[in-house]
């Protein structure tokens, strides 16, 4: 239900509100693996609302596998279970660009957002990247997810030099 919260849900925002925050060794930042694929499915359908077995599975078999061709997709572990996710890969030479990498999802549980988790995930994957040899990091989201686009330009990311584009097929 829309803005209404679990007694138990409203008291742990209170707790993090007023500065019980997560040490930063109780997150676990690591590779993907496939144990973690019921839970990705699960923080994803909380937050989008839609569950995407499929496409999570096709996910997991393109990202899930290493390191490959700069590859990455990583959890962070929290309490013993995963609590968030994110994506990406290095991109070469796409639109005149010389390689970046592209963060092409980043959940976190909604129970746990204000725990310092999604901050994990990005500077563990921005540590992939310089890895890499790569110095930028790109997106894309929607114009209208405030939330992620408030989280992103906390992080430093703006407005890059490429426009998106798109027409309507009938």
């Amino acid at each position: 239900m829309a803005g209404r919260r679990s007694p138990a849900r409203a008291a742990g925002t209170k707790a993090r509100r007023t500065g019980a925050a997560v040490p930063p060794d109780a997150v676990k930042v690591r590779r993907a693996k496939p144990d973690d694929f019921a839970a990705v499915v699960g923080i994803d359908a909380r937050v989008t609302g839609l569950a995407k077995p499929a496409y999570w599975q096709d996910v997991f078999r393109r990202y899930g596998r290493g390191a490959a061709a700069g590859r990455q997709f990583l959890v962070a572990e929290a309490g013993g279970k995963v609590a968030g996710f994110v994506i990406g890969e290095v991109r070469d030479w796409e639109f005149g660009s010389p390689p970046c990498g592209w963060v092409f999802g980043i959940d976190v549980d909604p129970d746990r957002r204000q725990d310092g988790i999604g901050s994990r995930l990005f500077e563990e994957i921005g540590r992939g990247f310089r890895q890499a040899g790569v110095t930028v990091i790109r997106t894309m989201l929607s114009r209208d997810n405030a939330l992620v686009l408030s989280f992103f330009r906390s992080h430093g990311m703006m407005a890059a030099p490429f426009i998106p584009l798109e027409i309507e097929l009938a």
